[in-house]
């Protein structure tokens, strides 16, 4: 099967609302996207487990459904965790790989977009990280790379570059908030982080977006 970008069209952007201990924060920053509506939620729950159960008995076909349906997700949110395009699509097809070769042990009646988010944010956290090391020990700083062409349709070049000026931690729990719809209880889960922890990284890291945005008006 082969593995590639393929375009997705993106919602529109909107305000943030943060619940955290009863208080709402406001950040007017064009970071949630809705996705485009379905028919029925239940009718596209039962669509994905029947793929599911045919990829787990051999279905090329149904890898290929699941990687169409969950790809432009898992790069985009890739894309904004690591800032490298090439990076973003090499964690991506890695991370779907290494769910299709566990995927016989994945329980179908489970959403599988939500397992597939986990590795990829995983595993642009941690590409995240070691390049920051390797920057610390470079003698020569390595070139920022370029945005991918799709980045503007996903969010603005002004909040792509003010994303970038948060550390990988920071941009991973806003990415799941915002991009991927998780509530702070399934960024908990999904980043093994307690409760509290989340709701922390978000605060600071609207705080951050917000002053990084103010600051190029």
């Amino acid at each position: 099967m082969a593995l590639g970008p393929r375009p997705v069209a993106a919602g529109p952007g909107e305000e943030i609302q943060l619940a955290s201990d009863g208080s709402t924060e406001s950040v007017a920053v064009p970071l949630r996207m809705t996705r485009a509506a379905s028919p029925s939620k239940a009718l596209e729950r039962r669509r994905e487990r029947r793929w599911i159960a045919a990829a787990q008995s051999g279905s090329e076909q149904a890898l290929e459904q699941l990687y169409r349906r969950h790809w432009p997700w898992a790069h985009r949110a890739a894309y904004l965790v690591v800032h490298d395009a090439a990076a973003a699509e090499d964690i991506a097809q890695e991370a779907f790989l290494s769910a299709i070769r566990t995927l016989d042990r994945f329980d179908r009646g489970r959403p599988f977009g939500p397992w597939l988010n986990r590795i990829v944010v995983n595993r642009a956290i941690d590409w995240a990280r070691a390049r920051t090391l390797r920057r610390e020990t470079a003698v020569e700083p390595e070139a920022e790379p370029a945005a991918p062409d799709h980045a503007s349709s996903v969010y603005s070049d002004e909040v792509v570059a003010a994303l970038r000026e948060l550390s990988p931690e920071h941009r991973a729990v806003v990415v799941l908030r915002y991009l991927l719809d998780y509530t702070p209880g399934e960024i908990s889960k999904a980043l093994g982080l307690p409760r509290g922890t989340v709701n922390s990284r978000l605060r600071r890291a609207l705080d951050r977006l917000g002053g990084e945005m103010e600051a190029t008006r």
